[in-house]
């Protein structure tokens, strides 16, 4: 092995010298790579085979995933942010990785089998790539394959015998961070539980699909089905994707259909419900939804929530839960027009046997849903005067960058025409589920609110840095402003809100951070590096690659760290499990110096004590907060406990203990008597009309109660349809889709930042 690795280094290091293989990017991140840099790499894959092992062996031509497979080696080691060769730490990280990829709940393997295959492969695998030796791959999905059949076949035999449900036992929620059991014996106790736990969710759920022992069984076939099902393109596939994700979460190795998905999706032409799904623990989880889509639309589907089985229109369920990610995709997917049924386990809810049921129309996902669009609010001020003031919500940075036709920017700013010359005192962004987009956009967007300056810095893997401002001198809106944020607020979102933090701009409000995104990505077709040595470029997917970071003008980094809020509002999004120092081998966070930038004003800083004062004391007084505060606190209590009881009457006290919650929490609402404020629509279609859409006014709220409805709509949520009103929420939801008092407390602090600016109610343009 040693030999083998200094005949690697000395052939890396000879190659490096006379080819000088590099990449460079573009601003857009794009790759440009000269000839010879590409024919530095390109030489580079058949010459190592010379280099393998201490004798020379004969040529053989490699085959086109054993070519793939050195291009993204070389590739990650070449052009990714940390340039980190493929040395002892990235192969032992690279096992763990394809390990928890196909044993994700560290149940199928024991600690033998672990131990048995670091033994043979830990320091070995790095030089193997660069190799194109796929056959570690290859063997150890085998031998998952085999663990597999085993366990189905045991489970099977549990399935057989009777079950206890009034035993006092817990088991683990989750096993993603637990160590795999020592041994056989110790695996088949632990799927004891694992077996029992899922009898008895299937025996509590409300939504029965078929007699538990016969749907875990047939769950379990399909299992074993599918690990066999793989070829070996997708064992390929899973093995490069588990590469990359040593280096970052976010850098990814793309198969030719994830290469085609990912088209479909960057063109926004696909037909379906607009919710990004990824697998975990055997669940199709929704990772994102796509701004404007059904699912967004509907307001019911959350990120975090676990699908169990999809129906399709009034047909029976089909049970979901071990099944394929593509299989699954495909079945919620479909022709305009017609209705998905999905049943999901929420993601807050405490026992995975409550589900609720979704019922969505497919419908085409278009850029022109998710174009930026604005709400006038007329509401009461503490004083009991009204104030007119403004709500942005930007559901991404979008731009079309082929035709030039599409621009965030251009579109904010004519919006914000419209809403200064309905002389609104203040304005809201919301950026709650704005996962990021166009950097371009999002700097130029930046600069509506600013004179000049700054907005972002990047550095790339050569540790030059880079610094972005404001294309135009002139500033469209200079009135008081609130930027409204989530743990969903990513990349994009982050560097608009945190330049308008450190310039002092606006008072960020929402969860106590953002996601914490603060790198960027390239797509490299991998068809470009192997299509010298025959490879069929079209077949050979491509890797997205990791190639910068971003940083805030007063220096942090927005990775791992964020945006923190100046004023945090409770939210049941607000966990550490949701933002990217919950991901794997992500990057550190890390700073760089300062840019010169000269602060807005110290108004804002003068203010904010006040602000967070007026906004806590509401907040203490506040029934929907105190909801929320009771559900975060069980939530997190059962996230720290991570253990379920397998006791039948313990659970349905629990899930009793749950309904009349909801229902006393329904009551309470019913005999509030809060004033709604009354709320214009102003879309693009509209922003030059001049009657605008009322979706919202006093009155409506307490007259839809009577009759089980909620007429509250929330900004974000509210469809551009002619109907006043939208349907009340499934009553499995948590949280009626209506209600939102994150919107209502945020349009209180602007409120409230008014009433201390005491400046002009409009601000003038120089644009």
């Amino acid at each position: 092995m040693l030999m083998r690795r200094e005949c690697l280094n000395s052939y890396m290091s000879i190659l490096s010298n006379r080819l000088a293989f590099r990449a460079e990017f573009c601003e857009r991140g794009k790759p440009l790579f000269s000839m010879k840099s590409r024919l530095g790499l390109l030489l580079a894959v058949p010459a190592l085979i010379f280099f393998s092992t201490a004798a020379p062996q004969p040529l053989q031509a490699k085959s086109d995933a054993e070519q793939i497979c050195v291009s993204v080696g070389r590739l990650l080691e070449e052009g990714h942010y940390t340039h980190q060769p493929l040395n002892n730490e990235v192969s032992r990280k690279l096992l763990q990785t394809y390990l928890e990829l196909l044993d994700y709940s560290h149940l199928f393997f024991t600690q033998q089998d672990i131990d048995a295959l670091s033994a043979k492969y830990r320091d070995a695998l790095g030089d193997d790539i660069l190799l194109g030796n796929l056959k570690p791959a290859y063997e150890i999905y085998d031998l998952y394959a085999k663990r597999v059949d085993q366990r189905v076949a045991k489970v099977k035999e549990l399935l057989n015998q009777p079950v206890d449900f009034k035993v006092d036992a817990t088991i683990e929620l989750s096993r993603q961070k637990a160590p795999w059991p020592k041994d056989e014996a110790e695996a088949d106790q632990l799927w004891r539980g694992r077996i029992t736990n899922e009898l008895l969710q299937e025996k509590l759920s409300e939504h029965p699909i078929e007699p538990g022992p016969q749907l875990v069984a047939r769950r379990y076939d399909r299992l074993a089905r599918t690990v066999h099902e793989e070829d070996k393109n997708e064992r390929v596939k899973l093995y490069l994707d588990a590469l990359a994700q040593t280096y970052d979460p976010h850098s990814e190795y793309l198969s030719k259909a994830d290469l085609k998905n990912f088209s479909i999706n960057m063109g926004l032409s696909l037909v379906g419900i607009g919710a990004m799904l990824r697998t975990e623990d055997g669940y199709a989880k929704i990772e994102s939804l796509v701004p404007g889509g059904p699912a967004q639309v509907d307001g019911r589907l959350k990120v975090g929530d676990r699908i169990s089985a999809v129906a399709q229109g009034a047909t029976d369920y089909v049970d979901v839960r071990e099944m394929r990610l593509d299989k699954v995709v495909e079945m919620i997917r479909g022709k305009k027009g017609t209705h998905v049924r999905l049943l999901v386990i929420p993601a807050d809810a405490a026992d995975p046997s409550r589900r609720k049921s979704v019922e969505l129309v497919r419908d085409e996902i278009k850029l022109k849903d998710q174009e930026a669009r604005a709400d006038i609010i007329i509401k009461k001020d503490e004083n009991g005067n009204s104030v007119k003031l403004g709500w942005l919500t930007l559901p991404s940075f979008y731009a079309d960058m082929d035709r030039h036709q599409k621009s965030t920017t251009r579109d904010v700013l004519a919006l914000l025409k419209r809403l200064k010359k309905e002389n609104i005192s203040g304005l809201v962004v919301d950026l709650r589920r704005n996962g990021g987009g166009s950097l371009e956009e999002a700097i130029s967007l930046t600069g509506l609110f600013l004179r000049s300056g700054p907005i972002v810095q990047t550095k790339g893997s050569n540790s030059n840095i880079v610094i972005s401002s404001d294309p135009d001198p002139g500033i469209a809106y200079a009135g008081p402003l609130v930027v409204l944020t989530s743990r969903q607020s990513a990349s994009a979102s982050e560097i608009f809100a945190a330049a308008l933090q450190d310039y002092g701009r606006a008072v960020i409000v929402g969860d106590k951070n953002t996601f914490g995104k603060g790198t960027v990505q390239t797509i490299l077709e991998i068809g470009r590096f192997t299509s010298l040595l025959g490879s069929r470029s079209q077949d050979d997917g491509a890797l997205k690659l990791t190639i910068q970071k971003f940083y805030r003008v007063a220096g942090g980094s927005t990775q791992l760290h964020g945006v923190a809020s100046d004023i945090v509002l409770p939210s049941l999004s607000d966990l550490p499990e949701l933002g990217e120092g919950a991901l794997k081998n992500c990057l550190p966070y890390d700073e760089v110096p300062s840019a010169k930038y000269a602060k807005w004003s110290d108004t804002h800083s003068l203010f904010i004590d006040q602000l967070q004062r007026r906004s806590a004391e509401r907040v203490q007084n506040t029934a929907e907060f105190h909801y929320v505060m009771e559900d975060i606190e069980r939530l997190r209590q059962k996230l720290n406990d991570n253990r379920i009881s397998l006791n039948e009457d313990v659970r349905r006290k629990e899930i009793a203990d749950d309904k009349v919650r909801k229902e006393t929490r329904a009551k309470e609402r019913l005999a509030s008597n809060q004033e709604e404020p009354r709320i214009y629509r102003l879309t693009l279609d509209t922003v030059d009309k001049p009657n605008l859409q009322l979706i919202m006014f006093p009155g409506k709220l307490a007259a839809a109660k009577k009759g089980g409805v909620s007429a509250k709509v929330a900004p974000e949520a509210a469809p551009d349809a002619d109907s006043d009103l939208i349907g009340g929420g499934d009553e499995g939801d948590t949280k009626e889709p209506g209600i939102d008092p994150e919107r209502d407390e945020t349009l209180n602090i602007l409120a409230d930042l008014v009433d201390l600016s005491h400046g002009p109610k409009t601000a003038s343009a120089n644009r």
